[in-house]
């Protein structure tokens, strides 16, 4: 687990709405989404190799694909043997 603190920010309200809005709409916390944009940041700074692989446009592409239909329902579902069976 890892140790988490609490740091105090103060941005403007509208920027605060819509990280509120945008973390309901993806069911995670404002936390989250202020996190992950941080880890982001960090990656690009220490030129981490998954930059290369988020950067690739038919992987962001396919990611961006898979993610709406998890949100709309529409994704399929199969199990390990259904995908990797003999």
């Amino acid at each position: 687990m890892h140790n988490k603190t609490s740091l105090n920010i103060s941005i403007d309200h509208d920027l605060a709405d819509f990280i509120t809005i945008y973390a309901q709409e993806n069911r995670t916390t404002s936390s989250e989404v202020i996190t992950q944009f941080i880890l982001g940041l960090k990656r690009r700074s220490s030129q981490d190799s998954m930059d290369l692989i988020l950067s690739d446009s038919n992987f962001h592409h396919a990611l961006t694909e898979v993610r709406s239909r998890i949100k709309d329902g529409s994704a399929q579902w199969h199990t390990f043997d259904e995908v990797f069976g003999e």
